[in-house]
């Protein structure tokens, strides 16, 4: 029996995510990183269709999308980062467990597999708070990680979303405490950049197929 594919971000049939979707995504790539972060990256603009992929994804365990979503945030990244590992910046314990799931570390393994890096739980999440649904002054109140063992000397973070980046600086402050000598980190979506701020060559997001 075959099932009928559904794109998780309008909800038609169709790949995931549809022609349509796809072409009314912005892509973003390289982002001024926040320290201690050397690098930081992302697929594409957290509006409109791409908003909506990734909350299907987090809220509804709509994962057709992730292959796709590892391939464009690999075609995000610079062809010459040098990394030894991908890891993720786990979700809050309780929201773990009320979805099944945790969407970064599904991106993580992904990406893994696209770039042919390893993808080791480097990372416990000590507080229980989201950072979904905070205002962004209260999203400066960082995220609280412990390392699990010791990181590789280069590690690549993944996360589904960065709007301050005070979760991939809290990671990447714990993996350096740790023994990491650099930390670089790749998200699937970014908060619209003001159009003073949007980097050269941003364009509507192409199929990866």
């Amino acid at each position: 029996m075959l099932l009928l594919q559904i794109c998780a971000g309008c909800g038609g049939s169709g790949p995931s995510p549809c022609e349509q979707c796809r072409a009314g995504m912005r892509a973003v790539g390289e982002m001024p990183p926040p320290e201690p972060l050397s690098g930081l990256w992302a697929a594409f603009a957290y509006v409109g269709a791409g908003r909506e992929l990734l909350a299907r994804l987090k809220y509804r365990n709509q994962r057709s999308c992730v292959r796709w979503v590892a391939s464009a945030m690999a075609g995000a990244l610079h062809s010459d980062l040098v990394a030894d590992a991908v890891t993720w910046a786990p979700t809050s314990p309780r929201r773990r467990r009320r979805r099944g799931f945790d969407q970064a570390e599904l991106l993580a393994r992904a990406l893994g597999r696209e770039i042919g890096l390893p993808v080791v739980g480097l990372l416990n999440r000590v507080d229980d708070a989201g950072q979904t649904g905070r205002s962004r002054s209260q999203r400066y109140c960082a995220p609280v990680f412990a390392p699990r063992r010791s990181p590789q000397a280069a590690v690549l973070v993944v996360d589904d979303v960065v709007t301050t980046g005070a979760t991939l600086q809290a990671a990447a402050s714990a993996l350096i405490r740790a023994g990491a000598q650099r930390v670089d980190a790749v998200v699937a979506g970014a908060t619209p950049l003001p159009s003073s701020q949007r980097p050269p060559g941003v364009a509507t997001m192409r199929s990866h197929n």
